[in-house]
């Protein structure tokens, strides 16, 4: 009798999940995350961070959900390029190559305030904006290099989730342009 009230129990909670799952995906909101996490290279990432982040966990439009995109983004860099330039000016050691990921950050940040300018007219332009931004990665991942102490370490994790970050806001700003020539164009 008590394997059958937890089987039932069990039962229930199942169909409970995938109600909500069904709900979940049906969901106004849920088809904007949708449209900017199928075009990001990782699905399940797009979609946690998404979820979690107030202003595009249930956006009222693609415009709306791109633009916070686009301010996660942006906030990122930002924090990022304080970081980086607060150790070029207590490491002398890392002080050049710090200095030239800072301005690579505040590049970053500068294209991605571009791109959210320009989202509403030029969704393409803002597109191409945000797709500028990793020669700027690449710049300092080239910078860090190989390098093993503690900031570089974490400048490496910074960028790594600042690539993350511009797939999404690749993703996001794709999603607004309603023709469909840049869908899944990222290789």
């Amino acid at each position: 009798m008590a394997t059958s009230f937890i089987l039932s129990t069990i039962a229930k909670a199942a169909i409970m999940l995938q109600l909500l799952s069904i709900y979940a995906s049906a969901s106004p909101h849920m088809k904007y995350i949708d449209a900017v996490c199928d075009r990001a290279h990782d699905q399940a990432y797009c979609e946690k961070t998404l979820t979690s982040y107030p202003p595009t966990a249930a956006p009222i439009g693609l415009l709306p959900m791109a633009e916070a995109v686009l301010g996660l983004a942006i906030s990122h860099a930002e924090k990022t390029a304080t970081f980086v330039d607060e150790t070029a000016k207590k490491d002398p050691t890392l002080k050049t190559s710090f200095t030239e990921c800072h301005k690579a950050y505040l590049g970053i940040a500068a294209d991605l305030k571009s791109s959210n300018v320009k989202l509403k007219k030029s969704p393409d332009t803002a597109n191409d904006d945000v797709k500028a931004c990793i020669n700027y990665i690449r710049k300092v991942t080239e910078l860090v290099g190989k390098n093993t102490d503690k900031a570089s370490t974490s400048l490496k994790e910074m960028t790594v989730q600042m690539e993350k970050l511009l797939d999404l806001a690749a993703g996001a700003t794709d999603a607004v342009d309603d023709d469909d020539e840049n869908t899944h164009r990222r290789e």
